[in-house]
């Protein structure tokens, strides 16, 4: 099912599955920022990762000496969440274990999703929290995936990233959805990454180490463009399907496993742990112009 929220700049839609933000078109412009989901290249607009981010070696991983097989990305992107329209600019989705939930993810949990609009801003809040009494493991991350050319203005080359703190840019590549040592480091001129598609080729650009807290999608024509804004996020992706024309910015509490891990949650890379009664909340933000 589809809802919205709306102000005087901004019309947001949403799909119950997955609590997942698939449109923000400006009232006035009539642009949609967000990418169209054609399924041709990536029928997704903005999955929510949870409880894992990218994937588990094999997908599979031991924990308390059992063994468990969860899909990349996890299962929260493919389950309905109910919802509540705090007000006309404002929308919580939720989300709680259930008995199949339990089945491969052996913990219980409360996430909630709350999506609220301030003027030309859009915020997507992330809350977690442990009904248990035992400790809670996950991660969680954002997948967004921003349309360039936007509302058909120009072509994907015009298009780049600015970055608000990097001179330089060093990712690591994938393989088989697993995370390797090897890294790449991209010189910028000004903090600008100009997009092109070959450079997702080999799948999605990984950070560990990023400077930056806001990401500018601009053009060199001057149409409309985007800020988008994160914090307490240790891990970064952008990605774009092969010559789609989009490019994913995620934040990411988590990352996928590298080749030679053990595959024991415990000792997974950036995995969250919640005590028992325990909430955990993180923020990113777009700004549409």
């Amino acid at each position: 099912m589809i809802v919205s929220i709306k102000n005087e700049h901004l019309v947001v839609d949403f799909s119950t599955k997955g609590a997942e933000l698939q449109r923000i078109m400006g009232t006035d412009s009539e642009v949609n920022y967000m990418w169209s989901g054609d399924a041709k290249f990536w029928g997704k607009f903005s999955p929510v990762l949870f409880p894992i981010v990218g994937a588990f070696k094999e997908n599979t991983y031991f924990y308390q000496g059992n063994q468990y097989y969860l899909s990349r990305h996890g299962f929260a992107r493919d389950m309905e969440f109910s919802y509540e329209k705090l007000n006309t600019t404002e929308i919580a989705f939720k989300l709680g274990y259930n008995e199949e939930t339990l089945k491969n993810y052996p913990f219980e949990f409360e996430l909630v999703i709350k999506y609220r609009l301030q003027g030309a801003s859009l915020q997507c809040t992330y809350q977690v929290s442990n009904p248990s009494s035992k400790l809670l493991l996950f991660s969680i991350g954002g997948h967004p995936a921003f349309a360039a050319p936007l509302h058909h203005q120009g072509v994907y080359t015009d298009y780049y990233l600015q970055f608000d703190n990097d001179d330089e840019l060093t990712f690591h590549h994938i393989v088989d959805n697993l995370v390797l040592d090897q890294t790449t480091t991209l010189k910028l001129e000004d903090k600008i990454l100009p997009l092109t598609h070959e450079l997702f080729y080999e799948d999605a650009l990984v950070f560990k180490n990023l400077k930056s807290k806001h990401i500018r999608l601009l053009n060199t024509k001057n149409y409309n463009g985007l800020d988008f804004h994160f914090e307490g996020f240790p891990y970064f992706g952008i990605w774009a399907a092969k010559d789609a024309d989009f490019v994913c910015l995620e934040p990411w509490c988590g990352i996928a496993d590298a080749m030679d891990h053990n595959q024991q949650l415990e000792d997974k890379e950036g995995i969250e742990r919640l005590e028992s009664g325990q909430s955990w909340e993180r923020s990113w933000e777009i700004c549409c112009f």
